[in-house]
């Protein structure tokens, strides 16, 4: 089975390092391509899915972002099971200050390299960093990402409109998750005190649940 992994925001292929999925699950993950001038999400995972070989069974895991990129992609391909992680399904979950921000349009007046700074407040606080591994991962990850491609991802992601749930789709969500909160969502699966980070962190718990979900649903 084909399962196509997609990063979170402006982050790469790392995030999915600590992950040990099952042998039977060939793994590509899937690079960010440039996006056009104000594009949205959902153009943008449409320009994306061209990455994906159709002409067999596969699925999607997509966190963070990347899990909205995952949703967007299923509407479009209904893939065989799709998996998002510290993520969110329908934009109206999306925690009301974004919403509210998108609306302002404050994003706009903020430097795109301004987004990009790495400190002790966003690594401990918002992700939820605990080691010193993660903060190094994590500033490396903040580091190699392209500002421009940051920001644009922030301004598609105040602006995503969406109110389909694709079928076949599952959510993992932590707990102590201070990014992508939500009280209407309800996930498939809980991690206690998973965070942002989870995916790295609670690796061996998650590639469980993906190895669950991606096997059983093989047809």
């Amino acid at each position: 089975m084909n399962a196509y992994f997609i990063s979170g925001l402006g982050a790469d292929k790392r995030i999915f390092s600590k992950l040990k999925l099952s042998e039977k699950i060939n793994i590509i993950h899937i690079d960010w391509i440039k996006p056009k001038k104000n594009e949205t999400l959902e153009a943008y995972a449409q320009r994306l899915s061209r990455m994906i070989d159709t002409s067999q069974p596969f699925s999607l895991i997509g966190v963070s972002f990347g899990g909205m990129i995952a949703v967007e992609i299923a509407k479009i391909l209904a893939p065989t099971t799709t998996v998002i992680i510290s993520s969110t399904m329908l934009s109206t979950q999306l925690p009301r200050l974004y919403r509210f921000a998108g609306k302002l349009g404050i994003l706009k007046l903020i430097p795109a390299r301004l987004l990009k700074s790495s400190n002790k407040l966003t690594q401990n606080y918002y992700f939820g960093t605990r080691s010193g591994s993660e903060k190094i991962l994590l500033s490396r990850i903040i580091k190699d990402t392209d500002p421009y491609f940051l920001k644009w991802a922030i301004g598609s992601i105040l602006g995503w409109k969406n109110n389909i749930k694709p079928e076949r789709i599952y959510h993992i969500h932590g707990t102590n998750d201070k990014i992508l909160y939500s009280k209407t969502a309800k996930p498939d699966y809980i991690i206690q005190n998973g965070t942002h980070f989870m995916v790295y962190q609670n690796a061996k718990e998650i590639s469980g649940i993906i190895d669950k979900l991606v096997l059983r649903l093989t047809p």
